[in-house]
């Protein structure tokens, strides 16, 4: 197939402020208000948002289903809370799979009192609707993501990664410097890149903080030159 690298930058983004939520959604069905542009999603992959929460703040009990919710905290402290009895706190690093399955509640809020929260939010469409509802949060050192890309969330888990029911896997790396470190694409497959933070090139073009890559038709994607970059890359159908 014909090789596509198209490149949604930070501030093409869509954003959206609410006294202390600042969001910044790299696809918009999220949103699904009248002004937000259409980005159709990327194989299961269907919200990417960068969320600034102001301590003490965040979102109250609501409810969800057939939904598979990641979130992965950049920095700060995250409370989390549901109607399954699950409650935990999730530290700079660490990572939440939700599977809404036939339906659950949940809260996320900034735990601390003089700190923003800075997370990703992503949803994934799960590869069956139903199923039973599930909770699990893990946190990966920095040790494991440095000059590499760490499997973090897979649909049969594996590797000390979360388990999560789409047909999607998402890995986490750290580059800068000299380091640098590649993905085989599987056959069939594209992925998404977004970087969390800091600057590096992906195939050799320059991507930055808030940057994303839909990528197809290539067999490999390629990260160097990283300036204290954190990067997600999204395996997807």
């Amino acid at each position: 197939s014909t090789p596509m690298f198209q490149i949604l930058r930070a501030e093409d983004r869509w954003h959206t402020r609410h006294g202390w939520l600042e969001s910044s959604h790299s696809f918009s069905s999220a949103c699904r208000t009248a002004h937000a542009p259409v980005r159709p999603p990327v194989g299961a992959l269907c919200v990417l948002s960068e969320d600034l929460i102001a301590p003490t703040r965040g979102f109250g009990m609501q409810p969800r289903r057939d939904v598979e919710i990641v979130t992965y905290v950049l920095d700060g402290v995250l409370a989390h809370r549901d109607s399954l009895g699950c409650g935990a706190i999730v530290r700079t690093g660490g990572i939440q799979r939700m599977s809404a399955g036939t339906g659950l509640m949940h809260g996320e809020t900034n735990a601390s009192r003089d700190r923003p929260l800075h997370l990703l939010q992503i949803w994934l469409q799960p590869a069956e609707r139903g199923g039973r509802p599930g909770y699990e949060e893990r946190r990966f050192a920095d040790d494991e993501k440095r000059g590499r890309l760490r499997l973090v969330a897979a649909p049969d888990g594996g590797d000390g990664a979360l388990s999560m029911r789409a047909d999607a896997r998402i890995f986490a790396g750290l580059i800068d410097g000299d380091e640098t470190t590649a993905f085989d694409v599987p056959a069939g497959r594209s992925v998404y890149v977004h970087v969390a933070r800091g600057e590096v090139e992906v195939n050799g073009r320059a991507l930055a903080a808030g940057d994303g890559a839909r990528i197809g038709g290539v067999d490999a994607v390629a990260f160097a030159r990283g300036r204290s970059a954190e990067v997600l890359l999204f395996d997807v159908a």
